[in-house]
């Protein structure tokens, strides 16, 4: 059968592909505008009829239309304690995804209300390493014999449950700006690190940072029998790394760094360190959403960047320093389709909601979670600066 030629600029699934595509940080099927004219301005008026009653969190990765109504943007965890550090606000907007906001309410006083304008806004790496998951591995430790020795550490991204499961076997919350930090901490206090749920995090840091091989990591599968370990292999190991990954970092390769250095002379490669091993290691710089954006801030006029991070914040980067030639790494542009739930119509009803005197979509954690959640935070806290 002949493949039907068509007219248009689209590519339909498995019917080729476009050579010349270019790189950039315009997306062809970019997000349409809201159906309603007026909602920006009803934002504004529920914003403005709210007062200091509501502090609004924008994550670095939402789209535009939202993160102009942000008193205050950031990562997750800065964005978690500015919640904290705002008791005289009773109600906490946060506009980020599902594990962000219980960060917030656990970190939040009691009268302080945290909502997610959509409760579908979650995230695949989180979703990745589940309570019972967890409880389950850490039986297969214990049937190893080495579970005493082992310190868990999780990533930011991550549930209130992990968290909570962290904090009950005495280990910490790292973010991808400390995760070093984090895990000298661990190793001072046992001998193995049990890292959730970033595999990618957990392997860049041990490798790169602190001169493990990457032999000296084994990676832990909660979906076949025993992790798909030996035994051997969880003693021999000094770090067990959790099989999970973040969907937008996950996608960029080592082609993605090869391509764009053939095709923009001098350009600078600049990736997450969610990003697989081998792309960071043929990047030239790698660091933390704050670090990327304070890297092209500070960066000469004229110069190239190829960012591996999430398309909303690079498409905001490029936007911002016009005087430099900012690009998204991958060829093929993604958002992060959870973080992009929250859109301006949720917003919209979340602001009109509170000005009503409703609370909707509040994110609650449980007093026992949260209190197991906040030894583990408060641990991370505490770590040697």
């Amino acid at each position: 059968m002949t493949t039907p030629v068509r007219d248009l600029p689209l590519l339909f699934l498995g019917e080729g592909a476009d050579p010349a595509s270019e790189r950039g940080v315009d997306c062809p099927g970019d997000l349409p505008p809201a159906s309603d004219p007026a909602l920006v301005e009803r934002a504004r008026a529920a914003k403005e009829a709210l007062g200091d009653r509501v502090f609004v969190l924008g994550h670095h990765y939402q789209r535009d239309e939202v993160i102009q109504f942000a008193d205050v943007t950031g990562d997750s965890f800065k964005l978690a304690r500015q919640a904290a550090a705002r008791p005289e606000a009773p109600y906490i907007v946060f506009c980020g995804v599902h594990f962000m906001a219980e960060s917030a309410d656990i970190l939040t006083a009691d009268h302080q209300s945290v909502v997610l304008p959509d409760l579908a806004a979650g995230c695949s790496m989180a979703d990745m390493a589940t309570f019972d998951q967890v409880e389950e591995c850490w039986d297969v430790l214990e049937d190893a014999g080495i579970a005493d020795g082992v310190v868990p550490v999780t990533y930011m991204n991550s549930s209130a449950d992990i968290k909570a499961f962290v904090g009950r076997h005495g280990g910490t919350v790292c973010t991808s700006s400390n995760a070093k930090r984090a895990l000298d901490w661990a190793y001072g206090k046992g001998e193995k690190v049990l890292f959730l749920p970033d595999q990618h995090l957990g392997r860049n840091t041990a490798v790169l940072e602190m001169g493990f091989a990457l032999d000296d990591c084994v990676v832990y599968n909660p979906h076949r029998p025993d992790g798909g370990l030996t035994q051997k292999e969880l003693r021999d190991a000094k770090m067990i790394l959790w099989r999970g990954h973040c969907s937008v970092h996950g996608r960029f390769s080592k082609e993605s760094v090869d391509e764009v250095r053939d095709r923009v002379p001098g350009v600078n490669v600049l990736v997450h360190p969610e990003c697989r091993h081998e792309v960071v290691l043929g990047a030239d710089l790698i660091g933390s959403t704050e670090y990327i954006i304070k890297t092209i801030e500070a960066a000469p006029s004229g110069s190239s960047w190829a960012v591996g991070t999430e398309l909303n914040l690079v498409r905001r980067l490029a936007n911002a320093h016009p005087d430099k030639n900012v690009m998204f790494l991958d060829k093929t542009v993604c958002f992060c389709s959870t973080m992009n739930r929250i859109d301006l119509p949720h917003l919209v009803r979340s602001l009109e909601s509170l000005a009503a005197g409703e609370v909707v979509n509040r994110i609650q954690v449980d007093e026992e979670t949260a209190h197991y959640a906040r030894a583990a935070l408060d641990q991370m806290l505490a770590l040697p600066s």
